[in-house]
């Protein structure tokens, strides 16, 4: 894979917003389609989407989140709520003088992007799902939901929510701790059925102690860990992390929304044996309820979390046919 910034056909460019400044990479014309991506990640995750969708006919955009990559990074760690960051959505639209886009997320982006289409549906005209099924606002404090969740372990949320608890753990050997990370939640590198679960912490010990060693996931090059890893050493993890630290102040600010749909025309994909759809199946189980916009719902075989760069053929495959079929 070539550097980051030499990708064939891709621009880069900075664009306003109340953060300061979006980062974004862009690739083809037509319709626009917002790419968000996740923990720990950036727009390059989206690298093998951006000439799919451009040969399509779309105007493919994947941002770097704020508090990532080369965008702005505030300070407080309330600059990170969901709010914030659909606002920094809306920005980006207006910024490339649309009017309307269909947004696309992973992991963290997903949730980002059913609540940007929830809170600004005159913007967001559609919306698909990566391996993060959707949940609608409401229900307990989630901190409270965490803290009962593991026993004597503990959750890796708190642990992330912790102020400066994961950055030492992670700061002092970015790449390595990324390349374990990576590998314990793909399918040909995650940890073997009745192995420790490394989405939990053994009292005492670190999340790495329970990543596999060894080996990198065959969808990541070396290459590719470097790009990830030296945006991370030169911005640090905290911004990242804030997202995890925001998600009580989330369930405050968005509890007008409690219960609510999407209803605009969305899709789902997801890995069968990532966590976040085994753990979550009612949620996707309660698409007809939660999501009467679906048009599409898939499980990938033998597929895990990272699922537009495990199987990049079979997203770009679902996600063009989806966006093919789309009302203008």
């Amino acid at each position: 894979m070539p550097h980051p910034d030499t990708l064939p056909n891709v621009t880069h460019r900075l664009v306003p917003s109340s953060a300061g400044r979006i980062h974004l990479a862009e690739q083809g014309s037509g319709p626009l389609v917002l790419l968000v991506h996740g923990f720990p990640e950036s727009w390059y995750s989206w690298r093998r989407q951006l000439p799919a969708l451009a040969a399509a006919g779309y105007r493919a955009v994947a941002v770097d989140v704020r508090g990532y990559g080369r965008s702005s990074r505030p300070e407080a760690v309330e600059a990170y709520r969901a709010v914030e960051l659909v606002a920094d959505n809306v920005a980006v639209v207006e910024a490339l003088g649309e009017t309307s886009a269909v947004i696309v997320g992973h992991d963290w982006g997903a949730t980002i992007a059913a609540h940007s289409a929830l809170l600004r549906p005159d913007v967001f005209r559609a919306v698909g799902l990566l391996s993060v099924p959707y949940t609608p606002p409401g229900g307990p404090r989630p901190s409270e939901v965490f803290a009962g969740m593991g026993g004597e372990e503990e959750f890796y949320v708190p642990y992330f929510q912790e102020p400066g608890r994961a950055e030492r753990e992670i700061e002092p050997d970015v790449r390595g701790w990324l390349a374990g990370f990576y590998a314990a939640l793909s399918a040909d590198t995650m940890p073997a059925p009745g192995a420790p679960d490394p989405h939990f912490v053994t009292p005492g010990k670190t999340l790495r102690d329970r990543f596999p060693a060894g080996r990198l996931p065959s969808w990541l090059s070396e290459a590719d860990l470097d790009a990830y890893a030296a945006e991370f050493e030169r911005t640090g993890l905290t911004g990242a992390l804030n997202r995890y630290r925001c998600m009580d102040r989330d369930w405050e600010d968005l509890q007008s929304f409690a219960g609510a749909p999407v209803t605009q025309p969305s899709l789902f994909l997801g890995g069968a044996l990532d966590a976040s759809t085994t753990w979550l199946a009612d949620a996707i189980e309660a698409y007809p309820t939660t999501l009467p916009g679906l048009r599409g719902s898939h499980l990938l075989e033998g597929c895990g979390h990272w699922i537009q760069q495990e199987r990049p053929d079979e997203v770009n495959h679902h996600l063009t046919t989806w966006l093919a079929d789309l009302p203008d």
